[in-house]
C-alpha cells in the first residue's frame, strides 16, 4: 500500500483532472537576465596514463596495450576530492552485468576503465539496475551480486555511483545483444492477462513496461505493480545500506519505457531516429484498465459519449500532422473533447509519477541520496501548434499550454531532481532534416520549469557524440539552467561508456569537457602508449584507434 507523505494529496481509483497550468507562449519564453556566479577556486590536476607495449586481448574482443599505469600529481586536494562546479557521471555499458550469471562482466577491463575515469576527474558512474535481472525468476527473490561488485569497484577507485531503478525492458527482443526483458514471472502473467501491457487502437501490445492503468491492482501474485517496485527499492536499500550516502549518492527511479515518465507511444528503439521519419506516435489507452479509467472519468464529467476510446482522426504514425483531423493546427485537440481526453491521458501519467515518487521518498527518507526522475526529450514536432508526438507520449504540452510544469511540481513536492536529455542537440543541425524539430526549444522549456519549481537538474545526451561541438552545446545548455543561481545543482550523465570513449581523440575531447564542467583551472590527461616516445605513441594511437580501457 502506498504511504502518503503529509503534503501528498489523496487520490481515488479513477482519475479526472481539471484544466491547470496554462501559460501563453509569451510567458513561457520571455527572456530572463541572470547574474553570473564568481568562479570557483582553482584546482590543479595533472594525469599521465601509460600503457606497456605488450598486447593482450580480453574476453570481450577489445584490444588492450597492456595494463594501464597512472601517475597522479595534484595540488590542493586529491583527484577524488569533492569538486565545485557541475560533476560528470558516465553511464555504464548495458551489458555490464551478465544476464545468465548475474555477475559483473569483463572485470579486468572494467577496473581499467574505472581507473581512467577517476584519473580524468569524472565524479562517478551511472549503474542501471535491471528489474528483469535482479528479480528475474521468482517474485521477491533478488540477486544483487553483479551490482555489489560494481559498487565495490567504484569505491576502490574513489568514484560515486548513481543507481537507476530500471523497471522497463531493454532492447528489441531476444536477438538483441543488449536484450533484458521484464522479469520472467511478470511476462508469464502478461501472457495470461494481455491487458497488463499497453495497447494502441490497432490492438498492438507493448511489453516494455506494465500499463499504468493497473498501477494499484493486485495483478502480480497478489501485489500491485507499485508494490512490486516499492519492494524492489526497499530490498535495494537494505542490501546496499552500507554504501548509501557515501558511494551511492543518487537514485533515479524508472517511471516508464526507457526509465522515462511517458507512455510507449513509439517503441523505444525508434526514439533515436523517430524525428527523421516524424512519427506522431499512438495513444496507449486501449487496454481494459485504461479504458475503464476513461469510462469512469467520462461518466463523472457527464460526457458518456467520450468514454469509448482515444481520439478519432489522429491519423497514423507516418502522417503529416496537418493532414489529420485531431493534430492539425485548428484540429480537435483544442476542442472541449480534445481538452477532456488530453487532461485525462496526461493526468494519469502524472498520477503514476506521483505514486512512484511518494513510495521512493518514503523508502529512502533520512538517507543522504539524491532522488531523481527522467523526462523524455520528444522534440520532433515542437515547432507545431499541437505538438502531436508529445501528446501521444503523455505530455499535454502545446503552443498554448505548458505540459511540463505539472511534472516539475510533482518532482519538487517529493524532493526529486529532474533528469532531461537532448543536451547535445542543436536546432540548426536537426532542422536540416526536420524543420519542425526543436530540441533546444524543448530543453529550454524543461530547464525553465526546473528553475521555476526550484528543483535540481541532471542533464544527459541522447546520442554518444564525442565531438567538441556536442560538448560545447552541453556546456551552453547547462549554463542556461545554472547561470544566475546562487546555489545551482546540476550534474551531467554522459551516455554511455564504450570502447569509443577511450579512443585517443575522443578521450582528449571528453577530458576537456569534464574539466570545463567540473570547474578545474588546470587539467591535463596525457596518453602515453609505451616506449617512452609519447609523441610517436600518441600519433600511433590516433591512427590505429587503440582502446585504452573497457
Amino acid at each position: 500500500m502506498a504511504i502518503a507523505s503529509p503534503s501528498a494529496p489523496s487520490f481515488s481509483a479513477s482519475f479526472c483532472c481539471s484544466r491547470t497550468d496554462f501559460l501563453t507562449p509569451s510567458l513561457r519564453f520571455s527572456s530572463i537576465r541572470f547574474r553570473t556566479r564568481p568562479s570557483a577556486h582553482p584546482l590543479t590536476l595533472t594525469s599521465r596514463l601509460n600503457a606497456s607495449s605488450s598486447s593482450s586481448t580480453p574476453s570481450n574482443g577489445f584490444e588492450f596495450d597492456g595494463d594501464l599505469q597512472y601517475e597522479l600529481q595534484h595540488g590542493v586536494s586529491s583527484p577524488y576530492h569533492r569538486r565545485r562546479g557541475s560533476p560528470v557521471f558516465v553511464t555504464l555499458p548495458l551489458d555490464v552485468v551478465s544476464s545468465s550469471s548475474g555477475k559483473m562482466k569483463r572485470s579486468k577491463a572494467m577496473a581499467q576503465s574505472f581507473r581512467a575515469l577517476a584519473a580524468a576527474g569524472v565524479e562517478g558512474v551511472v549503474m542501471e539496475v535491471w528489474w528483469g535481472l535482479v528479480e528475474r525468476d521468482f517474485p521477491t527473490v533478488y540477486n544483487w551480486q553483479g551490482y555489489l561488485e560494481i559498487v565495490l569497484l567504484a569505491k576502490r577507485f574513489g568514484l560515486k555511483v548513481k543507481a537507476v531503478m530500471a523497471f522497463h525492458q531493454c532492447g528489441t527482443g531476444p536477438g538483441d545483444p543488449f536484450w533484458i526483458s521484464l522479469p520472467q514471472w511478470v511476462l508469464e502473467e502478461m501472457d495470461k492477462k494481455p491487458d497488463l501491457a499497453y495497447s494502441d487502437r490497432f490492438g498492438r501490445r507493448n511489453m516494455e513496461y506494465i500499463s499504468l492503468g493497473c498501477d494499484v491492482l493486485p495483478i502480480l501474485y497478489g501485489r500491485s505493480p507499485i508494490q512490486a517496485y516499492a519492494d524492489f527499492m526497499r530490498n535495494f536499500r537494505d542490501t546496499f545500506r552500507p554504501f548509501l550516502g557515501s558511494i551511492i549518492t543518487g537514485i533515479q527511479v524508472g517511471m516508464g519505457p526507457a526509465g522515462e515518465l511517458r507512455y510507449p507511444s513509439c517503441p523505444t528503439q525508434k526514439l533515436t531516429w523517430a524525428w527523421r521519419s516524424r512519427e506522431l506516435g499512438e495513444f496507449q489507452c486501449y487496454d481494459k484498465y485504461m479504458l475503464a479509467s476513461l469510462n469512469a472519468c467520462a461518466w463523472e464529467r457527464g460526457v458518456r459519449e467520450w468514454a469509448n476510446g482515444g481520439p478519432i482522426g489522429a491519423g497514423n504514425l507516418m502522417h503529416d500532422p496537418e493532414s489529420t483531423e485531431f493534430f492539425r493546427s485548428n484540429g480537435s485537440w483544442s476542442t472541449p473533447y480534445g481538452e477532456f481526453f488530453l487532461e485525462w491521458y496526461s493526468g494519469l501519467l502524472i498520477l503514476h509519477g506521483e505514486r512512484i515518487c511518494r513510495e521512493a521518498e518514503s523508502i529512502f527518507r533520512g538517507i543522504e541520496v539524491n532522488m531523481s526522475g527522467k523526462v523524455a526529450g520528444i522534440h520532433w514536432h515542437y515547432g507545431t501548434r499541437s505538438h502531436p508526438s508529445e501528446l501521444t507520449a503523455g505530455y499535454y504540452n502545446t503552443s498554448i499550454r505548458d505540459g511540463y510544469l505539472p511534472i516539475a511540481r510533482v518532482f519538487g513536492r517529493y524532493g526529486f531532481t529532474m533528469c532531461c536529455t537532448c543536451f547535445e542537440m542543436q536546432d540548426a543541425e536537426e532542422q536540416q532534416v526536420n524543420p519542425l524539430s526543436s530540441p533546444e526549444g524543448l530543453l529550454k522549456q524543461l530547464l525553465l520549469a526546473a528553475r521555476v519549481c526550484d528543483i535540481p537538474l541532471e542533464g544527459e545526451n541522447s546520442a554518444s557524440n564525442l565531438d567538441d561541438d556536442s560538448f560545447q552545446q552541453v556546456l551552453k545548455m547547462s549554463k542556461f539552467y545554472s547561470d544566475g543561481l546562487q546555489r545551482p545543482s546540476f550534474s551531467f550523465n554522459f551516455n554511455r561508456m564504450d570502447k569509443n570513449l577511450f579512443e585517443y581523440h575522443n578521450w582528449v575531447s571528453f577530458t576537456r569537457f569534464v574539466r570545463h564542467m567540473s570547474g578545474f583551472n588546470t587539467f591535463r590527461a596525457k596518453l602515453d602508449f609505451g616506449g617512452g616516445d609519447s609523441c610517436h605513441s600518441s600519433a600511433a594511437a590516433a591512427s590505429t584507434g587503440a582502446v585504452l580501457a573497457y
